[in-house]
């Protein structure tokens, strides 16, 4: 069974170790304690989103930008196609074109 809070956990880690902090630094900064968010690291407890909203603050990352790896994490496990950040190149062209025409008809 894929919990979502195991993913979560991951990426708090992941993001917490990029940054070099150590879980006392995060912790602190969060307000968050320190046992706590060890359980939370490891998928243990299920973190509130005013908790999240902290860690996130505490690590300087965007809460949209943790919680966009963790759906792009699940999204794996779940065998599900990711998609890419950027639109491709044929879609911007028939936007372009669309607007265009739309200009033409006015």
């Amino acid at each position: 069974m894929i919990l979502v809070r195991h993913e979560i956990g991951e990426v708090l880690r992941d993001f917490r170790q990029q940054k070099g902090r150590t879980l006392r630094q995060v912790a602190g900064r969060a307000s968050v304690a320190l046992g706590y968010l060890s359980e939370v690291e490891r998928g243990q407890k299920e973190a509130s989103s005013e908790i999240l909203a902290s860690v996130a603050e505490a690590l300087e990352v965007p809460i949209s930008i943790i919680m966009r790896e963790v759906s792009d994490r699940l999204s794996v496990l779940e065998g599900m196609p990711t998609f890419p950040d950027v639109v491709p190149d044929d879609l911007v062209a028939l936007d372009a074109e669309l607007a265009e025409s739309e200009l033409s008809l006015h």
